[in-house]
């Protein structure tokens, strides 16, 4: 089978827009990790299941090991969070949390969903992880969105113009 450039594949994925979700999860050593995903995706609503990307690392191995994380999806003012756990530099977020159903929610996310683990699958250099939400909950806001590669306000708005 023949596979697409990799660099247009890029690019052309990034006009998918996208809500900006961080997840967190608490390692072996009880800490908190985080990072955030641009792969999120709702499966089932019965039971409600939702899956995840994530790459071998330490919020890998923290999943792994519990059995369990969180999803927490960014409000518009979450820009900072956002490039904190996507290790950028200047990025100058100080993150705040608060532990809800054992789990590090980010306080200020506009919506949660505590996930527990039902299936890996190895996919190249990531793992869908697939998990039924124990519990979950939101706030009426304006979603920060990534699209071609840029932070925008809700549909269509950029951040950085």
């Amino acid at each position: 089978m023949q596979h697409a450039n990799p660099a247009i594949f890029r690019q052309a994925a990034s006009r998918f827009a996208t809500g900006v979700a961080v997840l967190t999860a608490l390692d072996e050593q009880g800490e908190v990790c985080g990072m955030t995903a641009n792969s999120f995706v709702t499966v089932s609503l019965a039971p409600p299941t939702v899956l995840v990307s994530v790459r071998p690392g330490r919020m890998h191995q923290a999943i792994s090991a519990s059995g369990r994380y969180c999803v927490n999806v960014l409000p518009e003012q979450g820009r900072e969070l956002s490039q904190h756990f996507a290790s950028r530099p200047g990025a100058t977020a100080v993150p705040d949390y608060e532990i809800v159903d054992g789990l590090p929610r980010l306080s200020g996310c506009m919506v949660y969903f505590a996930c527990e683990v039902v299936r890996h699958v190895d996919v190249n250099d990531h793992t869908l992880i697939i998990a039924e939400v124990s519990n979950c909950d939101y706030r009426d806001n304006i979603p920060l969105v990534f699209f071609s590669s840029r932070y925008h306000l809700g549909p269509g708005v950029p951040l950085d113009r």
